[in-house]
């Protein structure tokens, strides 16, 4: 399982890659490959939408289930990622590169405290398959 040692995770498989003021989100290797193949997302915010954390951003279909991405920071939305829409796929191939999802200007970085780190992110992983 790929866990990159420079993002923040989310209980809910959420990754977050901060630079400046502004986070990166998508779902984690782990969150694809538990749905296997992904055949439709929906980026549900808009650019310019002021979100709260744990409000959904997008929604995700595989073949074997269907997924809400919910957002792990709160702050203004400053770009979505419309190449999804045409490209679900790449959510599978590439979770922590093509397939970020929106990227939001961060109203409260303390938000980023209570995120786990790659190692523990990786501990929760292999607690939740047991």
């Amino acid at each position: 399982m790929n866990i990159p040692a420079n993002l923040k995770y989310a209980e809910t498989d959420e990754w977050v890659l901060v630079e400046g003021n502004v986070a990166t989100i998508g779902i984690s290797d782990h969150a694809q490959d538990q749905l296997s193949d992904i055949v439709f997302v929906e980026i549900v915010v808009s650019e310019g939408d002021t979100v709260k954390k744990g409000a959904t951003c997008a929604t995700l279909e595989s073949v074997k289930a269907a997924a809400d991405v919910n957002l792990p920071v709160s702050g203004k939305v400053v770009a979505i990622n419309e190449d999804l829409a045409q490209t679900p796929e790449v959510v599978n191939s590439d979770p922590y590169g093509k397939a970020w999802m929106v990227k939001v200007e961060l109203a409260n970085p303390g938000e980023l405290t209570g995120m786990m780190d790659a190692a523990a992110y990786e501990k929760y992983c292999a607690e939740r398959s047991h």
